[in-house]
C-alpha cells in the first residue's frame, strides 16, 4: 500500500500491527526500544511493514489510539515512512536482523507495489500471474505501466490472456479493502519471496569480480583464496569466463563475435594468448584478411602487459553482452576433444 495521509481513518479500520506502529513512533526509540527487543522475527516483520507504509498519522487519530495517554500529545503529528522506520531500527536492533526485514519489504526498486512491480521482470511477473484468478490479474495489469502489461499479457497462456483482456474492459470501481487485500497479497507472496530469491550466489559474484581483475590481481587474489578457501576458489576458477575459454565457442557463435569486436583490440588481445588461441581467431577469416590481420598485430610492436588485459577485458565483456542477449551461446562445460590446446 503506498504510504498516504490517515488522518480521517476510524481506529477500527488500523490492523493490530499498524496501532503498534503508531504506539512505537509516538515512543521513540528511547523508550520504545524494550517493545522492539522483546519482538519476535514475524512480529518485527510485521510491526515493520506496517510502520514503512503508515504514512503522516494526525493528533486527533493518535489520541485515539493512546486512550487514557492522549493528554500527553495534544499537539502530535508522527509519520511513519521506509527510510524513517529504518534509521529507527537501526538504532535499536543489529543491522543482520534490520536489514533483511527492511530488503524484504522494499522489493525491487520502487516506493508503491506498484512501482515495485513495474521493476520486475516480464517472465517472473507472467509465471506468477497465471496462478491467480484473472479478475486479480486484470486489476494489477491494469495499474502497472502499459508496456510491462503487453510484455507480461504476451506472456501468458492465450485463453487466460483472452479472459484477462475482457475482465479489464469491465473493470469497475475497485473497493479500497479490495485493493488493500491484493497489494497485501503482492507485497508478502511474491515481492518478499522474489527478494529472497533474486540474491546472487556468492561464488558466481566473486567469479564475476575476478573477470575483472587485470592479471596480477587475479593471480595475487586466487592464491590468497587458495590458501583460506580452496574449494570455493576451485568453484570460483571453474565459474569464471577468461579469454582462453573464447576458444569454445561453437563457429557460428565465433564469427558473431568477431563481427563485433574491435579489431585494434583483438590485435592487443592476441598479442599475450596463447598460439592456439591465435589460431582460433585467424581460423575464423579468410587466408588473406588472416595474412592482413597477422601483419597489423605484428606492427603494433612491444605493448604493455595492461593493455593486453584491458583489451581481453573488452572483448570478454562483448561476448557476455551477447550471450546475454542470446546472439553467441557461452558454454563452460565441453569435452576436451572440442577445445584447440597448445
Amino acid at each position: 500500500m503506498a504510504a498516504e495521509a490517515i488522518d480521517d481513518r476510524r481506529v477500527a479500520e488500523l490492523s493490530g500491527p499498524e496501532r503498534a506502529a503508531v504506539l512505537l513512533l509516538v515512543l521513540g526509540d528511547e523508550y520504545g526500544a524494550p517493545i522492539w527487543a522483546s519482538l519476535d522475527d514475524d512480529e518485527l516483520r510485521k510491526v515493520t511493514l506496517a510502520m514503512s507504509t503508515l504514512g503522516t498519522v494526525s493528533s486527533k487519530l493518535v489520541e485515539t489510539v493512546l486512550g487514557d495517554l492522549a493528554s500527553q500529545y495534544n499537539r502530535l503529528t508522527v509519520v511513519g515512512d521506509f527510510d524513517r522506520t529504518h534509521e529507527l531500527l537501526l538504532k535499536l536492533l543489529p543491522r543482520e536482523r534490520v536489514d533483511p526485514i527492511m530488503e524484504e519489504i522494499r522489493g525491487p526498486a520502487g516506493r508503491t507495489i506498484w512501482q515495485r512491480l513495474s521493476n520486475v521482470q516480464d517472465n517472473l511477473l507472467a509465471n506468477y500471474l497465471k496462478t491467480e484468478h484473472p479478475q486479480t490479474v486484470a486489476l494489477i495489469l491494469s495499474r502497472i505501466r502499459a508496456d510491462h502489461s503487453a510484455r507480461v499479457l504476451a506472456l501468458l497462456p492465450d485463453d487466460f490472456s483472452t479472459d484477462v483482456m475482457v475482465r479489464i474492459l469491465q473493470l469497475d470501481t475497485v473497493s479500497k479493502e479490495a485493493l488493500d487485500q491484493i497489494e497485501d497479497n503482492l507485497r508478502t507472496n511474491f515481492i518478499a519471496n522474489l527478494s529472497q530469491t533474486s540474491r546472487r550466489d556468492a561464488h558466481d559474484l566473486l567469479a564475476e569480480i575476478f573477470n575483472s581483475f587485470d592479471r596480477q590481481n587475479e593471480t595475487k587474489f586466487m592464491e590468497a583464496l587458495e590458501g583460506v578457501a580452496f574449494k570455493s576458489a576451485e568453484k570460483i576458477r571453474a565459474l569464471m569466463f577468461t579469454f582462453e575459454d573464447i576458444t569454445k565457442l561453437d563457429a557460428n557463435s565465433a564469427q558473431v563475435l568477431i563481427r563485433n569486436i574491435d579489431k585494434t583490440d583483438l590485435c592487443k588481445a592476441l598479442k599475450g594468448a596463447s598460439p592456439a588461441t591465435r589460431e582460433f581467431f585467424t581460423s575464423k577469416m579468410t587466408q588473406r584478411a588472416a595474412t592482413v590481420f597477422m601483419d597489423e598485430m605484428q606492427g603494433l610492436g612491444p605493448i604493455r602487459l595492461k593493455e593486453v588485459d584491458e583489451a581481453q577485458q573488452r572483448i570478454i565483456a562483448i561476448a557476455k553482452g551477447l550471450a546475454d542477449k542470446g546472439e553467441i551461446i557461452i558454454s563452460k562445460a565441453g569435452n576436451d576433444d572440442d577445445m584447440i590446446l597448445e
